[in-house]
């Protein structure tokens, strides 16, 4: 079939029956705004509180935002079928929901692989990290973050339309996301590594309350990654991709659990815009 002649979609639906899509709305309606308020939290938290001006709160407003974005470009569609009953979604659309919803994820990867690299010079490194992870540095990496994203998602996109629809064709390109997992591994190796031999219980607790939060959320997005794209198709059931895709659709509701994690940075002795002289307390 040519996908020239292709006008629109036929989205799968999660129930047969009218009343259960109405739970399903109602369900998804929850998550969105959950994601919204908490999303929305971090983000006025960290523009408007000056302690939070550092490195790692930066990178979680960065990742809020895509959280936000993520979560905007699916659930509004899903909520609208489920609620008046339908499944179509133009051709036009559906490609637009495919670019934005790539451009979201490979940004989020690449942010969360950001967090561990930051998370690995303040325990590693503590006494380089104003020069390794400046105000300069981290505007690059959350720069590249989102534009590797957006190459990404403008690569993906028009391979996978440009393929003739209805042929079994499947094109998996896992390279950016195995890469940025593959780099968070070894840098918690090593921070593993530098925790473990801290002399002082409490230095090595305060290093661990530091990572687990990003380490649970990396732990979640990975899990459930696995689990939708390599799982057999012979385990494949509805209730079953009805759960993936709540814990993919509520993944960016975690924001508020992630600012609830996160230590809050105590006050320095002089205003400083990133506040390294904290992290110096880890060890």
């Amino acid at each position: 079939m040519n996908s020239s002649s292709v006008s629109k979609f036929l989205l799968l639906a999660f129930a047969d029956t009218h009343e259960l899509q109405l739970l399903h709305f109602a369900l998804f309606l929850g998550i969105y705004l959950a994601a919204l308020l908490g999303n929305g939290l971090i983000l006025s938290a960290v523009a408007c509180h000056h302690r939070l001006h550092t490195p790692m709160y930066f990178f979680l407003l960065n990742l809020a935002l895509l959280d936000l974005g993520c979560i905007s470009t699916t659930l509004p569609k899903a909520m609208a079928n489920a609620l008046w009953d339908t499944r179509a979604i133009s051709y036009q659309g559906c490609a637009a929901q495919v670019f934005f919803f790539l451009f979201f994820i490979a940004a989020e990867y690449s942010i969360l692989t950001i967090m561990a690299y930051d998370r690995y010079v303040a325990i590693c490194k503590p006494l380089h990290y104003g020069s390794l992870v400046g105000s300069r540095a981290c505007a690059q990496m959350a720069a590249a973050a989102w534009g590797s994203g957006f190459l990404h998602a403008v690569l993906r996109t028009a391979t996978t339309f440009s393929l003739p629809l209805c042929h079994g064709n499947a094109v998996e390109d896992v390279s950016l996301v195995f890469g940025c997992f593959l780099f968070i591994v070894v840098s918690y190796v090593q921070i593993f590594r530098a925790v473990l031999r801290m002399p002082s219980e409490q230095g090595r607790h305060k290093a661990f309350s530091t990572c687990l939060p990003h380490l649970a959320v990396v732990s979640l997005f990975v899990s459930t990654g696995i689990f939708a794209y390599l799982k057999p198709p012979s385990i494949s059931l509805p209730s079953l991709d009805l759960v993936v895709a709540l814990l993919y659709s509520g993944a960016p509701a975690l924001g508020a659990c992630r600012a609830a994690l996160l230590p809050l940075p105590p006050c320095p002795a002089e205003p400083c815009w990133w506040g390294q002289a904290q992290l110096l307390n880890l060890v």
